[in-house]
């Protein structure tokens, strides 16, 4: 798991060859006021969803966990609490892992907590169980999708 902000993103664009197109695209368009929905930068190696969620209690958000994709998750409006657990100590599984969703759901309770604020992201790869858009109220957010 990586937390910083776009300010300072260009210290980890080098980490992954999608950072640097996801990071400059996202800093070059308004994407607050785009419409919301699918965003093609690179095809499947590289998209976003713009999304504007409900948050949920924390209580009730569970963990899930991804395995071709990195997830970025960046703010746009409002604040988020994402959960963190280490995938070694995640064990009540609730959805398998679907192929389709590239996605696996769990009950464990995070261990970890990080508040976002606009402008920050957390970037969480396949060993970082997360469970995102805690909070109260609507937030605006982009989801991007870098393909391992």
């Amino acid at each position: 798991m990586i937390v910083s902000n776009l300010q300072n993103s260009g210290r980890i664009e080098s980490l992954h060859p999608q950072f640097k197109p996801l990071f400059d695209y996202v800093k070059t368009h308004d994407l607050l006021h785009a419409e919301l929905g699918r965003i093609d930068i690179d095809g499947d190696d590289l998209f976003i969803m713009n999304i504007n969620p409900e948050c949920v209690p924390q209580d009730k958000q569970v963990l899930e966990v991804h395995r071709i994709y990195i997830d970025v998750h960046i703010l746009l409006e409002g604040t988020e609490r994402i959960g963190w657990k280490a995938i070694e100590d995640v064990k009540q599984e609730i959805k398998p892992y679907d192929k389709e969703g590239d996605c696996a759901l769990y009950a464990d309770p995070s261990t970890t907590w990080v508040d976002l604020l606009p402008g920050q992201f957390m970037i969480v790869y396949p060993e970082d169980p997360h469970a995102p858009v805690v909070g109260a109220g609507n937030i605006r957010k982009l989801i991007a999708k870098v393909k391992i």
